[in-house]
């Protein structure tokens, strides 16, 4: 069973400055054994027992996703559990990675989940972040300037949604460590990353200056 089930595909156009940004509901895999095993990472790993998998979002994290087509950065995420190539997370939780937002490398936003309903793609947070997963990223395959108008669109577009306290790259998640935001129960469990680069994120923050979101705690 999918989230299509749920609710139907659709494209929201809403403007946006100069021109208009794309949202299409392109759903991953939301069947009872992902809300299950989404419930248990938020017990095991958080400490927080629920009834349902919804989230009060506080912050949005950005990332890429090194995989260089729309269509294969989606079936990565697309089923319930972790593929077998993901060994060194598996041993954490068998709920696969995902993101309610997938951003392809012309600009168009997809979403993968409803953007209330946690998905796993930050240690730590994920009980309280949307993560934004942008298609390609790193070396060869740099975001492009679409991918970088969309991320500011869709970041203005949360903030007047949400309460949104923080916006943050990937790479800059083991700042919270010592905040109260800060959930993993596990000390070792922790992943290096660099996503989705610091210069995309400083172009994004500025884009956005005026949204006067709190500053990142110090490390």
């Amino acid at each position: 069973m999918r989230i299509l089930a749920l609710f139907a595909i659709s494209v929201l156009i809403l403007s946006s400055c100069k021109s208009a940004i794309r949202i299409i509901d392109k759903p991953i895999v939301y069947d009872q054994e992902r809300k299950l095993l989404t419930l248990e990472y938020l017990e095991q790993r958080y400490g927080i027992k629920a009834n349902s998998p919804k989230i009060t979002p506080k912050m949005i994290v950005l990332h890429w996703t090194v995989i260089p087509t729309l269509q294969k950065s989606f079936e990565a995420f697309e089923n319930a559990t972790l593929p077998n190539w993901r060994p060194d997370i598996k041993t954490v939780s068998g709920l696969n990675v995902s993101s309610q937002f997938m951003v392809d490398r012309d600009g168009t936003v997809y979403r993968l989940l409803p953007e209330t309903i946690m998905a796993r793609h930050v240690i730590g947070l994920n009980h309280c972040a949307i993560g934004v997963e942008n298609v390609g990223g790193d070396i060869g395959q740099p975001l492009t300037k679409a991918q970088l108008k969309s991320n500011i669109w869709l970041v203005r577009y949360l903030s007047n949604k949400y309460d949104i306290d923080y916006l943050i790259g990937h790479y800059e998640y083991t700042l919270f460590e010592n905040h109260p935001l800060w959930l993993e129960k596990d000390s070792g469990y922790r992943t290096v990353k660099t996503d989705p680069g610091a210069d995309f994120m400083e172009k994004v923050r500025k884009a956005v200056d005026d949204l006067n979101f709190k500053l990142l705690p110090k490390s």
